[in-house]
């Protein structure tokens, strides 16, 4: 039985949308480095293909004439064949997504079974593709969910990888740099008067102070945005569980498991719900609760840490004034710098002295400006 024509315009805007993915899909795999994406896409492009080829079928039997792809695939635009992959893949999942939702219109209005049959069986896997495009994607547009988690992994504090060594390195690293800067300048603006240690000691403490609340917050609200998603992929798990395995499937072909190893893994982890919830959240936020630090160990850590390293450069000040005071404490802070930024290298892996001797010129650097500055300003007013 032919398609019925008031649903034909449907029908071919159905089909033209199969062979445009199509087409989209293939130019994509064209310009994919990675073998595993590219199979992915050519399989997509495969699953359109065969879309379009039944509509074409239904569509030749109501008008007697087959619709040539051809036309369609030259009309294709130029930021479908040019454009950034991550973008066309995120306008592909949209455009996936609706189709799903149009397919379900459809499907309440054919009367044919084998169009209703075609209908169901697409709106089916466009449901998938929509999953499988969004891990293509991977997140390359910002959402809201994303973009917090970009803001928490720019915090130091939120990088974990080195524990609480890299945690003191770098608290000591921000409280040594900001202190000494502000000695530099107060030396420069009162010659080493006693207002440098009373400047140095307020600095210290405001250090110590920012640096231990901010690695607290960020540590908290790392927690945060964790439970935050476990809530919502429990969710998603309850509302559409095969959807969800999809996605753990999808995870693991892109990490280079065949996609019959990757079906089975997920099939197996979908067993276990509370690992099959773990494991969706790790691959698809890159989240694991083992790797939160202690909010209040992280703070003590920051605080202590930064208020070592801002403590350096006024101990002169303790013992004199004066320019032996300011060249006492530049020759200690120089050291400091040096040995801070070699330590480094237990985090970084670079060399030890190159990393050392970076750090050393940053210092000398950001001496040498604050003090003019303070040159500067001491040469339009009198020191207070």
């Amino acid at each position: 039985m032919a398609i019925d024509r008031v649903n034909l315009a449907t029908v071919e805007k159905m089909w033209r949308r199969e062979v445009e993915a199509a087409h989209t899909y293939k130019l994509l795999a064209e310009r994919e480095h990675d073998p595993k994406r590219r199979e992915i896409l050519l399989r997509l492009a495969e699953q359109e293909d065969k879309h379009a080829a039944r509509w074409a079928e239904r569509i030749e039997l109501a008008t007697g004439r087959r619709p040539d792809a051809k036309e369609v695939e030259r009309g294709l635009s130029w930021f479908q064949r040019m454009g950034d992959p991550s973008i066309v893949l995120h306008r592909l999942e949209q455009e996936e997504t609706k189709a799903e939702a149009e397919y379900d219109q459809l499907m309440r209005r054919l009367s044919d079974p084998a169009d209703r049959k075609i209908a169901e069986d697409a709106m089916l896997e466009e449901r998938d593709h929509a999953v499988v495009l969004r891990a293509l994607a991977g997140g390359a547009l910002p959402t809201p969910r994303s973009t917090l988690d970009t803001i928490l992994r720019r915090e130091r504090w939120h990088v974990r990888g080195s524990g609480w060594i890299g945690d003191a390195i770098y608290g000591v690293n921000d409280g040594l740099g900001a202190v000494f800067g502000i000695v530099s300048g107060m030396a420069g603006y009162t010659g080493g008067s006693e207002v440098v240690l009373a400047a140095g000691l307020a600095g210290t403490l405001a250090s110590a102070l920012s640096m231990g609340a901010g690695a607290y917050l960020s540590s908290k609200s790392q927690r945060e945005v964790y439970e935050s998603e476990v809530s919502r992929e429990r969710m998603e798990i309850e509302e559409d569980p095969h959807e969800e395995m999809l996605e753990l499937e999808l995870f693991y072909q892109l990490k280079g498991f065949s996609a019959e190893e990757s079906r089975g893994m997920a099939e197996r982890m979908q067993k276990e719900p509370k690992q099959f919830l773990r494991a969706l959240v790790h691959e698809e936020l890159g989240l694991s609760e083992e790797t939160f630090p202690n909010p209040w160990r992280s703070m003590v850590s920051a605080s202590v840490s930064t208020a070592i390293g801002g403590f350096i450069p006024i101990i002169p000040f303790f013992f004199t004034v004066g320019m032996p005071a300011v060249i006492a404490s530049f020759i200690i802070s120089t050291i400091a710098h040096f040995a801070v930024g070699a330590s480094k290298s237990l985090v970084t892996m670079r060399s030890w002295w190159a990393s050392g001797a970076e750090m050393t010129m940053v210092g000398i650097l950001e001496a040498a400006i604050t003090y003019g500055l303070g040159l500067a300003f001491a040469g339009h007013q009198p020191p207070v």
